[in-house]
């Protein structure tokens, strides 16, 4: 029989639905073993008999869910919720033996213990160092769960296809204002703001009375004798104020530009692994068990890193300065993947495509982590 090979593709199942994979496999044991029970019970009508009946059954179901795990890495159970036990390194099918051991341990945590020793085993694959929720059981076994559903397309908006630009603010340059054209208005004079007297020759009209009423006579008035007219005396016109001389316009300064600003220092990042080593990046680093440069990559830093369980890949990931000065990490076809945590929150990197990094972020190859830091 030919095993059928899984992309390592595939992301790694959530706890949520494994728990409901396994639901459903234990109700139907139980179901299957409960109809045995009561059926042995009317035929035979023996009690040690129907014990025996519903143990030979739990032990045949028990085989054959096995034997099919192994086989095709399904059960009733994973197959419902699109489920998939798949070998750690390879990503077939773990095979009978190991799908045996893997039963056996599940069997005997929720059997003999009440419940308490698959919780332990929950717990475990919870604090999985490697971040794939790999339980003792799994350890055992060499397995690891996948999600085989089928993926939602989305489409891809190219932003994880290069490093992500940044404004440099420090780095940009003012630009003198062009110098604005002033226009000078006349200077006002006291004579042009001073109100001149009237000439000689204009006589304000004269005043009018009213008159008497229509139909009534006025009392004869004495009618006095004129008095000779005597010339009017002359005034003297007004003495002309001198007009104070306008000044030159003084000739404009030229505007200097302003002085530009010192271009900013380069960033300077470092990188801390969990073994203690730390130390500044330079250029591209090569992370892995054994990482090899390709022929004519230039590296400046080659990372060996040691793995417990081989979770890191030879030539695992890499990572260096962008030409905008920040940090790009990228896959490099590793078998278990490259997982970037960033305030908490995790996501799978796709192999072959940069990621920036910024301050703080985590950087997981399979059971080792790596912490980046800015330097003022």
């Amino acid at each position: 029989m030919t095993q059928q090979q899984v992309p390592l593709t595939y992301p790694i199942a959530q706890l949520e639905r494994r728990f409901t994979a396994f639901a459903v496999d234990r109700l139907l044991a139980w179901g299957l073993l409960v109809a045995v029970g009561v059926v042995t019970a009317i035929v035979t009508d023996d009690v040690w008999t129907t014990v025996a009946a519903v143990g030979g059954a739990m032990v045949l179901f028990w085989l054959v869910l096995a034997i099919v795990l192994g086989v095709t890495g399904n059960s009733p159970g994973k197959a419902a919720a699109g489920l998939r036990v798949v070998h750690h390194g390879t990503g077939t099918p773990i095979g009978i033996g190991p799908a045996l051991l893997r039963s056996l341990v599940l069997g005997a945590a929720g059997l003999f213990t009440f419940g308490i020793g698959i919780a332990t085993l929950a717990w475990t694959a919870v604090e999985d160092r490697g971040r794939q929720r790999r339980g003792w059981h799994d350890h055992l076994a060499r397995s690891v769960v996948v999600d085989v559903r089928p993926a939602v397309e989305v489409a891809d908006t190219g932003a994880d296809e290069g490093p992500r630009h940044i404004v440099n603010l420090t780095a940009m340059r003012l630009v003198p204002a062009p110098p604005v054209e002033s226009v000078r208005t006349p200077e006002r004079t006291e004579q042009s703001v001073r109100r001149q007297p009237l000439p000689a020759d204009v006589v304000a009209p004269p005043e009018t009375r009213p008159g008497p009423p229509p139909g009534m006579q006025p009392p004869p008035a004495h009618v006095a004798q004129p008095a000779p007219s005597q010339p009017a005396p002359s005034q003297p016109a007004p003495p002309q104020q001198a007009t104070p001389q306008q000044r030159p316009p003084q000739p404009q300064q030229p505007q200097l530009p302003p002085q530009q600003r010192p271009a900013a220092p380069p960033l300077r990042w470092r990188v801390h692994f969990d073994n203690g080593e730390s130390f500044v990046i330079a250029g591209l680093a090569l992370v892995g068990r054994r990482p090899e440069a390709r022929n004519g990559e230039q590296v400046a830093h080659l990372i060996p890193l040691s793995s417990a369980d081989m979770s890191v890949s030879k030539t695992h990931a890499q990572f260096g300065p962008a030409p905008d000065g920040t940090i790009v990490v990228m896959d490099r076809g590793s078998t278990n993947g490259t997982v970037l945590v960033r305030q908490g929150v995790t996501r799978q990197l796709a192999p072959g495509k940069p990621a920036s990094l910024v301050d703080g972020d985590k950087v997981v190859y399979g059971d080792r982590e790596m912490t980046l830091t800015r330097e003022a």
